[in-house]
């Protein structure tokens, strides 16, 4: 079994990349980069979402912190970081700097980032709309204790049974 015929369920990269013409990989490298230039806004984006719950009486939000790995748990540091075997003589795949800079800073940081903003727009999305769709189950990780419809009891009353009791956006389980 080849390893696309096993993965159904996940993105198919690693059985086509070396099948990939090297402009085509090179110009896949460039865009990869080319985000960094946003960083600044979907930083400032995340902040005024953080912010913006904080003064409407937000508490316990979680912080950009909570969503990057531990220094520590990094494998690699610059001492014992692996590198490839380069194609040619100024592959940046052959600089410890390189994937120091990728894999400890880069990725986890923009992982982070982006997790951090989805998590805070779910606890928005749970505060002004407590109203469910089929999507709503995957906002788990931004549950708050009461909506901003829940609060007010001449409001929570015109909601559907349903969005009464969801535990994403209410600990009340009494309708």
């Amino acid at each position: 079994m080849k390893a696309c015929d096993s993965c159904a369920d996940r993105v198919n990269i690693g059985c086509h990349h070396k099948q990939m013409p090297v402009i085509s990989r090179a110009i896949g490298l460039l865009f990869i980069y080319l985000p960094i230039l946003t960083l600044p806004f979907v930083i400032a984006s995340a902040y005024l979402t953080y912010f913006s719950l904080k003064l409407v009486g937000a508490q316990n939000v979680k912080k950009w912190g909570d969503f990057l790995p531990a220094r520590a748990s990094h494998r690699y540091d610059l001492k014992n970081q692996i590198t490839m075997d380069g194609s040619f003589k100024f592959s940046m795949a052959q600089s410890k700097l390189f994937w120091i800079l990728n894999c400890t800073w880069y990725c986890p940081v923009s992982v982070g980032l982006f997790e951090w903003h989805a998590y805070l727009v779910k606890v928005v999305e749970n505060w002004w709309c407590p109203f469910t769709h089929d999507r709503k189950n995957s906002y788990t990780d931004g549950a708050i204790d009461q909506s901003f419809w829940h609060i007010y009891p001449e409001e929570k009353a015109k909601l559907n049974d349903e969005d009464k009791t969801n535990p994403i956006f209410t600990v009340d389980p009494e309708a």
